[in-house]
């Protein structure tokens, strides 16, 4: 059964591909130096909160891979 009055997708405009390189050219990213880059001090408020981070994060890692 279809209705008449079903609301359709929008259209978007079609956009040019633009490569990754590229976007990364334009907004100024550039590539990791060093694994220094990555680090946030104080990312967690304890040792409890990344406990749980991480027990969470193991535990979805395994759901998907049964």
């Amino acid at each position: 059964m279809t209705s008449s009055n079903a609301e359709r997708m929008p259209e978007w405009p079609t956009a040019e591909h633009v490569p990754a390189e590229e976007l990364a050219r334009r907004q100024g990213i550039r590539p990791v130096a060093s694994v220094d880059d990555l680090a946030r001090p104080g990312l967690f408020e304890s040792d409890e909160e990344l406990d749980e981070f991480l027990a969470d994060l193991y535990t979805s890692r395994r759901t998907g891979a049964a």
